[in-house]
């Protein structure tokens, strides 16, 4: 006799394991929290480090005041005619579309905007622009020197290209928004030239 037979349970036990490991398999992969921060694109970039500027209360303020929380940071000009205030609208645009999906997360990120022209961008002035976006976006400026020393860490390129007077001048610069980690370390660009719902899937990639 087929000793085999005479156990049919054990059978379907041995087949509903065998059946049930790609959907457990699946389940993990479902759990996964998407790529490893060790797979960023900026991950081991020299970009970054303290600096001290001031925000629109004049009031000191620096890089590692934020120790503890992702950074998003946008150096551009207040005066800028097109491409920092679609920028930054794009960026806080995805922002808030994140925020809205996790608003657990969101508070854990700090959207920052450095200006690159302190001779025109006052404190009060940058603060004004900052607002126009969301309240959460700081403004920050300062002397020349400190704008140049931010510049410098984060690797971001500008000039002054003259105008026809001292005060009706433009300037170029780099086009890029950081998104920096808990330890204010490079993750990635985003990608701010395209629209917020592009910001926000990048930022929906590497926040934890």
């Amino acid at each position: 006799m087929n000793r085999r037979a005479m156990h049919p349970y054990r059978t379907f036990k041995a087949f509903a394991r065998a059946a049930a490991l790609p959907a457990l398999l699946a389940l993990a992969a479902c759990g996964q929290s998407g790529p490893s921060p060790q797979d960023a694109p900026l991950a081991g970039g020299a970009i970054g480090g303290d600096f001290t500027l001031v925000d629109k209360a004049n009031k000191p303020v620096r890089y590692a005041d934020f120790a503890g929380k992702y950074r998003v940071i946008y150096f551009g000009y207040t005066f800028c005619p097109d491409v920092c205030p679609l920028d930054v609208q794009n960026l806080m645009r995805g922002y808030h579309l994140f925020a809205k999906a996790h608003p657990d997360l969101a508070p854990q990120v700090q959207p920052l905007f450095v200006s690159i022209d302190p001779a025109r961008d006052t404190p009060a002035r940058v603060g004004e622009f900052a607002g126009n976006f969301g309240k959460e976006l700081i403004g920050l400026t300062g002397t020349e020197q400190q704008a140049a020393a931010a510049a410098k860490a984060f690797a971001v390129f500008y000039q002054k290209r003259e105008g026809s007077s001292p005060d009706a001048y433009l300037m170029d610069h780099s086009r890029a928004a950081y998104l920096m980690d808990r330890e204010g370390r490079p993750i990635a660009l985003l990608p701010v030239e395209k629209d917020g719902k592009s910001v926000a899937a990048e930022l929906e990639k590497w926040i934890r």
